[in-house]
């Protein structure tokens, strides 16, 4: 299986897209920011270029998960559950732009076989670079994990407690209509996020799941908020432990003493941590 998979190596994708200004008001209201209607040269902040370069797969071409089929870009990887593990990027001196042309070229750089505790993991690396007129803006790498359904008497990872130490923090209720709306900003059709039937029947999850890219992103708006005006220069950030709808979460930043590299961090009801973030400061 391995051998076939990693024949998607090297395999490439490119999608042009315009910063329009409609996904940024409506981005900036699920998130709860007052920020000024965005005109032509507003820049776009960090991550929320998560709002473009869109699937667009016909409802014909969607998978059982809700995600388009598998074998085109990504690799067809036979196991259930595909998640959003974490990520790393950096900017560049030229931010994106609202009324940007820009251009996302994606490569898959990796496919690699780890057997866990509770059986078969695939991990799919993908790198992004995103160009506008000015230049190369970003580059991002994005890491993709399948795994199997869970089964009974499975192990559980133990969970890890999260810092007690933070300096600022924020308390999110992750109800179905903030889990709605990303999706439908970010077009994504992946079921465990608003279709609990199939979340709790299908995948075994308690509960509906807020996105990976949705907490990371308000991790950002946390230090955004805490520190107007701050520019990123890198942003790395790892999933611990599933985030479900049934409980409030909590957001928590610690910057460093120099102020530049920022510690984020998410805890959830029961003071475990969910998700791990450093911001380094341009």
């Amino acid at each position: 299986m391995l051998t076939t998979l990693q024949g998607w190596i090297g395999k490439t994708e490119t999608f042009s897209d315009s910063v329009t200004a409609a996904p940024v008001r409506a981005l900036s209201a699920t998130l709860d920011r007052d920020d000024a209607d965005p005109v032509p040269g507003t820049t776009l902040p960090e991550l929320w270029h998560w709002l473009y370069f869109l699937p667009a797969a016909r409802q014909s071409g969607l998978g059982p998960d809700g995600h388009p089929q598998r074998g085109g870009f990504l690799p067809p990887v036979p196991l259930p559950r595909r998640m959003w593990a974490g990520g790393r990027l950096q900017w560049q001196q030229q931010p994106l732009q609202v009324g940007d042309a820009v251009t996302r070229t994606s490569r898959i750089e990796s496919v690699t076989h780890k057997s866990g505790r509770t059986g078969d993991l695939v991990f799919v690396l993908v790198k992004h670079a995103v160009r506008s007129r000015q230049g190369l803006a970003l580059t991002e790498e994005h890491d993709i994990v399948y795994r199997a359904n869970p089964q009974p008497g499975d192990p559980v990872p133990a969970p890890q407690l999260a810092a007690k130490n933070a300096a600022w923090s924020r308390e999110i209720v992750p109800d179905d209509v903030l889990l709605f709306r990303y999706s439908a900003l970010t077009f994504n059709g992946h079921r465990i996020h608003y279709d609990r039937k199939y979340v709790t029947e299908v995948e075994g999850y308690p509960g509906l799941i807020v996105h990976g890219p949705l907490i990371a992103t308000l991790l950002a708006d946390l230090l955004r908020r805490n520190m107007p005006g701050a520019r990123l220069l890198k942003f790395e950030f790892r999933a611990v432990r599933p985030v479900f709808d049934l409980w409030p979460f909590k957001l928590h930043g610690l910057p460093s003493a120099d102020g530049k590299t920022i510690s984020l961090w998410t805890e959830d009801h029961e003071g475990w941590l969910t998700m791990q973030a450093t911001a380094t400061l341009a």
